[in-house]
């Protein structure tokens, strides 16, 4: 057998179907398209989903909501203010270390425990953080933000909840 002598077998190719060539055949007229309508006429566009809300309308063109008036703090750890080893915590102190960057508001949380008593400044601090430095022995001032800060429905936010989603 040469390559000249293969052919497919019988049966498996039959030729493709002529339609739309006139009345007398047998895909003739509407060519195996039925009658009228939209696919009769070949002109469902492109995302066109029947006549239901096409999905490029129902996704939302802008999402989400960028507080302009949200506070943003670093968050600086006891377990960082522990290897620190300094007993007067102030924010000079923590940009020198380069813990937090000139200008940023900082807040103090609760990760870690403390060996000793330090005194902290900051701009905020979680409850936990407070009780465990205030349990060492150490004192906690709050530093006024520079600007006013507001909670959920225009009250004046308290310094453990400034954290939250509003």
């Amino acid at each position: 057998m040469r390559v000249h002598d293969l052919k497919p077998a019988e049966g498996s190719k039959k030729p493709r179907r002529r339609v739309g060539r006139g009345t007398a055949g047998k895909g003739g007229k509407t060519a195996g398209r039925g009658t009228k309508g939209q696919r009769a006429r070949n002109t469902v566009r492109r995302g066109f989903e029947g006549g239901q809300m096409p999905l490029k309308q129902r996704v939302p063109k802008l999402k989400g909501f960028n507080n302009p008036f949200r506070v943003e703090y670093q968050a600086v750890n006891l377990d960082q203010l522990r290897s620190l080893e300094v007993a007067d915590i102030t924010l000079d102190v923590l940009v020198e270390r380069g813990i937090i960057q000139r200008g940023e508001f900082v807040k103090i949380l609760a990760r870690g425990e403390l060996s000793g008593a330090v005194n902290v400044e900051a701009h905020g601090i979680s409850a936990a953080a407070r009780s465990a430095i205030e349990a060492a022995g150490g004192s906690v001032t709050l530093i006024e933000l520079p600007f006013k800060a507001e909670g959920r429905a225009g009250r004046p936010a308290v310094s453990g909840n400034q954290f939250t989603n509003r």
